[in-house]
């Protein structure tokens, strides 16, 4: 389990010692704080602490005093109209700060969005835990033929059993030599000087997990659940993804609708998607020979499509 009874316990005191604010309140992400959402096998995504709401950013891009004067309906057209027009400031004046467990090959995809604000656990001052992600076996697959960073079909039979067992014994065997690197005393007692943790920690495997606070404006979580809850991203942070989608659709309903509608489930054509589109509705038959397109993107432009 991601997280021990104390840690339970602890996070179940802090959920029932509600404090009055005159702060904006989201009553869909109150019920998401503190409480651990579990992702992979040992991962976990909390809601530590959060600031705005939907009129947070409809007082912004109107610049007004107080919540605002205008109806629930114009507010949710304001937000789709910026929303549709690309205007980001007015998302970024809602934050939401993050505690997320993670494997580090995970954490390494994480962290290339770097509008955000981070601290991770440190394996120079603190020892890791011994928690690595191993694949289940739905998804454990070979590489994609057509997607040079995408995944093929799944493995099967012994080869599967046997990249498991790999997975399973490299990771406890780099463990257990980093517990002896660390110790001051040899398997048979004999005393060591014991290696700083800053260097034990080099022979961990990309699997194992840390842990990190993330603190994000809703602009730039936008972007990152654009990109990483597509379903081309990988597996491994796609879920994390979805966690947080679940958890935003209920901070900032109307604002999450809105980033559904426009981004996530929306589809960006280039200027020569846009010609061919045109031809094809004029009743033309076009191939990717005429479309002057290279086979990667007409594959796109199909896909897409759904044709």
């Amino acid at each position: 389990m991601p997280l021990t009874e104390e840690q339970k316990a602890e996070i179940e005191a802090a959920r029932a010692e509600p404090r009055p604010t005159l702060r904006a309140v989201s009553e869909g992400m109150e019920r998401w704080l503190y409480r651990p959402v579990e992702v992979l096998d040992h991962g976990l995504i909390r809601v530590i602490d959060y600031m705005g709401d939907d009129s947070a950013i409809t007082q912004a891009a109107r610049v007004s005093y107080g919540r605002g004067t205008k109806s629930v309906s114009n507010d949710e057209g304001l937000i789709r109209y910026l929303m549709r027009h690309w205007h980001s400031t007015p998302f970024e004046m809602c934050e939401i700060k993050l505690h997320v467990k993670l494997p580090v090959f995970v954490a390494r995809q994480w962290i290339r969005h770097r509008t955000a604000n981070v601290n991770e656990y440190s394996a120079r001052y603190s020892i890791l835990d011994r928690e690595f992600y191993i694949p289940a076996p739905e998804h454990l697959a070979a590489q994609s033929t057509v997607n040079n960073q995408g995944r093929g079909a799944v493995l099967e039979g012994d080869e599967a059993a046997r990249v498991l067992d790999w997975l399973r014994a490299d990771a406890g065997r780099a463990y257990d030599h980093y517990e002896a690197m660390l110790s001051q005393a040899q398997a048979d007692g004999t005393p060591q000087a014991g290696l700083a943790r800053e260097l034990a920690r080099m022979n961990l495997p990309a699997n194992i997990y840390t842990q990190w606070y993330w603190k994000v404006d809703l602009h730039n979580l936008f972007h990152f659940l654009r990109l990483r809850a597509d379903p081309h991203a990988q597996y491994e942070i796609r879920v994390y993804a979805e966690a947080l989608c679940e958890i935003v659709k209920d901070w900032v309903p109307a604002a999450y609708a809105a980033f559904e509608d426009y981004r996530l489930g929306a589809v960006q054509f280039s200027a020569k998607g846009m010609g061919c589109l045109r031809r094809m509705l004029a009743g033309e038959v076009v191939t990717q020979e005429t479309s002057g397109m290279s086979k990667g993107e007409w594959r796109e432009f199909e896909g897409a499509l759904e044709i």
